[in-house]
């Protein structure tokens, strides 16, 4: 540890040698981060001050953009074409910062997890009810990600029993094995393979006055009007591969494991704000792609990422599908690695044991154990042969969408706290904006349930 501090420019911590390999882990990417603090008077050093402290933002925006999220934009512009979701992908966009700013303050704040801080402050049943709550919405998740890494595979050429375990044992080293510094950086260069799409979408030739029509409210074709089942669900999945309610946990407990502290809280946001727009323009690309290749095909709303794959090839030919496939591999990785560390943490941060990626396996088994079974359990689930994929993405994304409200409630309790926030807590414009967003995902649950019980109650 001295030593290491010694390369960095750091004074010798003669202390540092007896502390557990996680603290040691830790303080010493605290240190770098107060001696760049310290040195952040000129351009340059506010350069690498803000270079250093990107990592959750981007990751969580990035994480977003999963496996499941590729194939429900697809399914969204194979169905609607160029219309309403583009712009509203902007509006989400915009929701999303607001959701996860909430937690970058908090966790700068507090140096508390998402779960921990619901442990203690409103105790053992909501505790329960949360962590419960995430870990399944997690696994389903993990489920859809691996279906992503399976079929992009398949699509090269790849076996499933060669793609599947062998991401499986990557997500596992990559938590078990790296420290945070290290799984931060390896984790954000996978992340940034994820605009991809965004060249991929404009090799496809896209018809750009219908694009500005989209955003300009016309060519808003909804079939069956904004009240039918297919909207509905789609909406319903849009908003469930946007915000989620791993991202609360991930987000804030990267912030405590990197070191953000409130005055770095302008920075976490602009780490966030890169997130988001690397988010919003692989959903534009996305849903421009397919609308231009795929948007006719029968069932579109039913597409899964093989049938989307064989269309690509057929449209595009092999070199722009396989880098479609390429893509879709990336962006399951990337949640996969995200979601599997909010598990960990979550579980850490519950009952109080290590809750950090720098713990040694050894030390930390408790806190490793219950994120690698239910990623394994995930991956074991996607081996089965006759799963409707298809079906599968969309319920993830639906059911996303309906714990959310839950989750947003917590954290807007966190943030309303003024013995925990202090001048950080929430302002007026924050708390409505957030009240607007749960009604709204409450609202679309409810509309969303009453098509599916009583399909002509709502005219669709």
């Amino acid at each position: 540890m001295n030593q290491q501090a010694q390369v960095l420019g750091f004074r010798p911590c003669p202390d540092c040698a007896e502390l557990p390999d996680a603290l040691e882990h830790r303080l010493r990417d605290r240190m770098h981060l107060s001696e760049l603090r310290r040195r952040a008077t000129g351009w340059k050093g506010r350069l690498a001050l803000g270079l250093a402290l990107i990592g959750p933002g981007v990751l969580v925006m990035l994480g977003d953009n999963d496996a499941g999220g590729v194939v429900t934009y697809s399914q969204t512009g194979a169905t609607f074409g160029l219309g309403i979701f583009l712009p509203m992908m902007l509006l989400l966009g915009l929701v999303a910062y607001i959701v996860q700013e909430m937690t970058v303050r908090l966790g700068a704040v507090t140096r508390r997890g998402h779960a921990e801080l619901i442990w203690k402050r409103y105790g053992t049943f909501w505790g329960w009810f949360s962590l419960v709550d995430l870990i399944v919405a997690n696994v389903l998740t993990l489920m859809t990600e691996f279906v992503g890494i399976r079929l992009g595979g398949q699509a090269l050429g790849l076996p499933a029993w060669l793609t599947v375990p062998g991401s499986l044992l990557f997500i596992i080293y990559a938590l078990v094995v790296l420290r945070y510094w290290t799984w931060e950086r390896i984790s954000l260069f996978i992340a940034a393979l994820n605009l991809i799409f965004v060249p991929l979408a404009l090799m496809a030739h896209p018809d750009w006055h219908g694009v500005a029509r989209a955003f300009t409210g016309h060519g808003w074709i909804v079939p069956g009007g904004f009240l039918s089942i297919t909207f509905l669900i789609l909406i319903s999945a849009n908003i469930g591969t946007t915000i989620a309610p791993w991202q609360l946990f991930f987000q804030q407990s990267c912030v405590v494991d990197k070191g953000l502290l409130p005055q770095d809280i302008r920075a976490g946001r602009r780490d966030l704000m890169l997130g988001v727009v690397g988010m919003v323009a692989v959903a534009l690309a996305l849903i421009v792609l397919s609308a231009q290749t795929l948007q006719g095909l029968p069932n579109a709303q039913g597409l899964d990422a093989e049938v989307i794959l064989h269309a690509l090839r057929a449209r595009l030919g092999d070199g722009l599908m396989a880098l479609f496939a390429l893509g879709l591999m990336e962006a399951g990785l990337i949640a996969a690695i995200v979601i599997t560390a909010s598990s960990a943490w979550a579980v850490g941060e519950a009952f109080g044991i290590a809750r950090s990626i720098n713990a040694a396996p050894r030390q930390a088994l408790g806190f490793y154990l219950p994120a690698v079974v239910g990623t394994a359990i995930a991956a074991a689930v996607i081996m089965i042969p006759g799963l409707d994929l298809g079906f599968l993405n969309l319920s993830v994304q639906v059911i996303a969408t309906v714990f959310m409200p839950a989750a947003m409630l917590f954290l807007l309790m966190l943030l309303n706290d003024r013995e925990l926030m202090g001048e950080h807590v929430n302002s007026l414009p924050r708390n409505v904006a957030s009240i607007a967003i749960m009604i709204a995902l409450i609202a679309c649950n409810g509309l969303y349930g009453i098509a599916t019980l009583f399909p002509h109650a709502l005219g669709g």
